[in-house]
């Protein structure tokens, strides 16, 4: 089996899929869909959004300095594509995918009701870096449904059946190949 070499480009997938809220004020809501984001440190936590400057929701996060990233299971996988192709500068992509905006405890930009996790964000800075402008941002506060919390509080995020994108196509996450830490992990004895 040979290597091929390609001209640079993004290649790590797959990526999340999310539906990120901004705007502060009811009027000005907005969705898009973003797969340019994920971690960048823990503590503090911060993350990540890359967007093209002529998207509308970039004027707004630009603006507020204020997102909400939403993330995007089976069940919204049809709102997580027609709010990445549709624009918010021509319908209301709330109404449109029957979405429910609901207020958020630290910044103006609404989360997203049907999402299981909505992680609320205040950018600290943004790198002009090509087609697309990164929003570094302090994650200052993170809601979670309560449906997917256990008997002994422990959140289950497989319970909601979240996406990833690759490559154009939208996948559903199916089984766990392992825990972290499961390589190197001590085998239980059996008792007899």
């Amino acid at each position: 089996m040979a290597k091929i070499t390609w001209k640079p480009g993004t290649m790590v997938y797959p990526v999340p899929a999310v539906l990120v809220t901004c705007g502060d004020a009811e009027e000005n809501y907005n969705i898009i869909t973003v797969a340019w984001t994920g971690t960048v440190c823990s503590d503090p936590a911060m993350t990540y959004i890359s967007i093209r400057p002529e998207r509308h929701s970039y004027e707004a996060i630009n603006r507020t300095k204020e997102f909400v990233i939403n993330l995007a299971t089976e069940d919204l996988v049809k709102a997580t594509d027609f709010c990445g192709v549709k624009s918010g500068r021509d319908i209301n992509k709330f109404k449109e995918m029957r979405l429910t905006p609901e207020k958020a405890s630290k910044v103006s930009a609404p989360l997203i009701k049907e999402s299981p996790i909505n992680i609320e964000c205040k950018v600290t800075k943004v790198l002009e870096l090509g087609t697309h402008h990164m929003f570094l941002a302090k994650v200052v506060a993170v809601n979670v449904d309560d449906q997917y919390m256990d008997d002994k509080n422990k959140f289950h995020l497989d319970w909601a059946n979240p996406i990833c994108y690759s490559h154009g196509q939208y996948y559903g996450l199916k089984k766990s190949l392992g825990g972290f830490g499961f390589s190197v992990a001590k085998k239980k004895k059996r008792k007899r």
